[in-house]
């Protein structure tokens, strides 16, 4: 094209002389371009099919142009609807251009297949002519068309009406089987081995993003390869079809092809050896029956108790959508209750894989596809019991609904059976004379709950003291629940670390709302005291206006109140006993030197100490250079922190803060602003090890030594 060859001007071309040559900036060319006439006779009018690969990105509102050699005809008259296979916005013809404008985005290394369905008329004369095509922000690059005799053109032009369609269904929408052929080859040579039959259909939304060859068949033997571009299908003929003189294909369900979704008549292409076969007409009927069954898939729970902590897996089709690497699945479940605040995204498989993040919103789990997940239209999910997603508390049915790219399909109904287990809160002004459990036969008239701290707006610690239940517990399944009166603040997220019972950091805690689920590690027989020490740094804040408030106590085991309590906040309240306490594994640290909330571990011992006790961590702390290294589980458990993490990175989270790591890496982010670390981050046994200062000076701690103990210590 002219605009290509317009020579520089002299200053601006002296000024590239004088520029080092890296500067200069680099070219980029369209690859792979295949230019392909349905009608090959001089004179003929003809469909131009276009295929080529992007180098550069492609968006909305980009050209693609497209010229023919001087000696073709071009129609002035070409429009949208004269070109099939991509979304466009509108088409300009000059002279022998034809400028195409695309209403979608493409990415570099995007397969872009059209076609110029009229209004190109071939050289009256045989030869080889060029076409050349250019995409925006790319060099052209150009493609020979070879035109025969017209009288050559009788076995290539297009044959009406060539062979049938046959479909596993016909309703609009539906994902089907498909058949076409048997298509003969008019006297053409026989197939070959390697060659390749291109099959065009009516909507690209009729094909998904890629196609396996084991669900391909060509005259029953199963394609050598399968690729898909645009509203194209390329597929290389195999060995056991070789020298047959007729086509038939086989397309299994599983392929993911899908009818269009309005109804209509429509017919596909098949080309082979520069001949286009076209099929009859089949209508695609939209009456209310396209495919809804795929929209309803099973759940199945592992427990389905009221209540219960539980497994969940199904598998749902989502059609013509397909989730693909990084992509996004997000399950929304019946209640927001069911999900605990924090997830770990190894306890959500997609197709037999681990998740590469979890995220919950509420009632939604969002998930992300890991690392080399292959697109799929059909996933199956696997919600492990480690999740600790929990039922329902109330008997019922639910559904469970699941989105892809905008698709939403919601599940069969389940039932969830049992008795309700939802405690309720309750009252501030509820009378100080304890509730006594009924029918356990256990008396807790003397349980007490204490706060540490009184002050109004300040964090407290909270002792229970329960006497004995009812119903024992059992470890790592059953729970303590501790209800905390409105006025009160608790966070989203407390450290299973902050929360010890019988003196042991419980398993796992979970917080609905102003209820605080405490998961035991141990199991607590009937009849016996539980302890239940949460520590200030739990973040749980006292209300800001002075007066009596009630704490009650349940247990998932047992019906009913277990027992409450009257704290006085801002006054010294009658019935607030003497704060139940453990025994501490390591002495006090003084606290004229020391703050109380501090968090304390010492270089290469692998457990850190938090309120007098001490708890473990997977790796210890080093000192690499001039750099404390520590584990990400210790911003977690000991600080309290939002803290997630791979093999691959870490994000640690403080309010609207955010940390970022990458291992292997000496540049973290905090926010968005890339910042340099002294030594960059490592794994050792599946954990990052982190630059404790970046974290601490960016989040607004303070660290100290304590010569006392050769403990490093960490406040804020």
């Amino acid at each position: 094209m002219e605009k290509s060859k317009k020579a520089l001007p002299i200053v601006l071309a002296s000024a590239l002389a004088a520029t080092p040559f890296v500067a200069v900036p680099q070219a980029y060319a369209i690859e792979k371009l295949d230019v392909s006439a349905d009608n090959d006779g001089a004179g003929k009018e003809s469909d131009y099919d276009i295929k080529f690969t992007l180098e550069e990105d492609l968006s909305s509102g980009d050209t693609i142009t497209v010229e023919f050699d001087d000696d073709f005809d071009v129609d002035k008259k070409i429009s949208k609807k004269d070109i099939s296979g991509i979304d466009v916005k509108k088409v300009e013809v000059d002279d022998n251009e034809v400028i195409i404008t695309v209403d979608e985005d493409f990415d570099e290394g995007d397969k872009i297949s059209f076609t110029i369905k009229s209004g190109i008329t071939n050289p009256d004369d045989k030869g080889t002519y060029d076409v050349k095509v250019e995409a925006e922000n790319e060099s052209s690059d150009k493609d020979e068309v070879e035109i025969k005799k017209s009288s050559s053109s009788s076995n290539n032009s297009k044959s009406k009406n060539d062979y049938s369609v046959t479909l596993s269904s016909k309703a609009a929408g539906e994902k089907v089987s498909l058949k076409l052929g048997k298509i003969s080859l008019k006297g053409k040579d026989e197939l070959e081995t390697n060659s390749t039959i291109t099959v065009t259909f009516p909507e690209k939304g009729m094909l998904p993003s890629s196609i396996d060859e084991d669900d391909v068949k060509v005259n029953g033997t199963k394609a050598k390869s399968v690729s898909v571009s645009g509203s194209s299908v390329d597929i290389k003929i195999p060995s056991g079809a070789d020298s047959d003189d007729y086509i038939t294909l086989e397309f299994d369900k599983a392929a993911g092809i899908e009818n269009p979704s309005s109804g209509d008549k429509y017919v596909i292409k098949v080309k082979y050896d520069g001949t286009t076969y076209e099929s009859d007409t089949f209508e695609i009927t939209k009456n209310g029956s396209s495919s809804n069954a795929s929209d309803s898939f099973t759940v199945n729970l592992s427990d389905p108790g009221v209540g219960a902590r539980t497994s969940y897996t199904f598998d749902a089709d989502f059609g013509s959508k397909e989730l693909k690497e990084d992509g996004e699945l997000l399950l929304e479940f019946p209640s927001s209750d069911m999900v605990p605040g924090i997830l770990t995204a190894s306890d959500f498989l997609i197709n037999g894989k681990a998740a590469r993040k979890a995220t919950a919103i509420g009632n939604r789990v969002a998930l992300v596809a890991p690392t080399g997940f292959k697109a799929t239209s059909n996933v199956k999910v696997e919600v492990t019991y480690g999740a600790w997603i929990s039922n329902p508390k109330t008997a019922g049915s639910y559904t469970l609904k699941a989105t892809v790219s905008g698709r939403t399909l919601e599940s069969k109904s389940f039932s969830i059976g049992g008795s309700s287990v939802t405690p309720t809160p309750t009252n501030p002004t509820n009378p100080t004379t304890p509730v006594p459990t009924p029918n356990t036969g256990i008396n807790n008239n003397t349980a007490t709950i204490a706060l540490t701290q009184n002050a109004l707006g300040k964090q407290t610690g909270v002792n229970v003291a329960i006497k004995g239940m009812g119903v024992g517990l059992q470890k790592q399944r059953d729970f303590i629940e501790i209800v905390f009166p409105v006025g009160y603040k608790v966070p989203a997220y407390i450290a299973p670390a902050n929360i010890s019972v019988n003196g042991v950091g419980s398993n796992f805690v979970a917080v609905r709302g102003q209820n605080v689920l405490i998961y035991p590690s141990q199991d607590i027989p009937a009849a016996t005291n539980a302890n239940i020490a949460i520590n200030p740094a739990a973040n749980i804040v006292n209300p800001a206006v002075k007066n009596t408030y009630s704490i009650s106590v349940f247990t998932s085991e047992e019906r009913g109140l277990l027992f409450s309590r009257i704290v006085g906040v801002g006054m010294p309240s009658p019935a607030q006993t003497k704060p139940v306490t453990t025994t501490p594994q390591q002495p006090q640290q003084p606290s004229t030197t020391i703050p109380a909330n501090s968090a304390s571990f010492k270089v290469n011992t692998a457990n850190f100490t938090l309120h007098g006790k001490t708890y473990p961590l997977s790796v210890a702390p080093y000192i690499d250079g001039n750099t404390t290294m520590v584990p990400a589980q210790f911003f977690k458990e000991a600080l309290a922190l939002t803290t997630q993490w791979n093999n691959s990175s870490v994000a640690v989270i403080s309010g609207t803060k955010v940390v970022k790591f990458t291992v292997g890496s000496k540049t973290a982010k905090v926010g968005k602003t890339d910042i340099q670390l002294p030594t960059p981050v490592v794994l050792k046994n599946g954990m990052p090890m982190i630059p404790i200062r970046t974290v601490t000076d960016n989040l607004g701690y303070k660290v100290g030594w304590d010569a006392n103990t050769s403990s490093v210590y960490i406040y804020k």
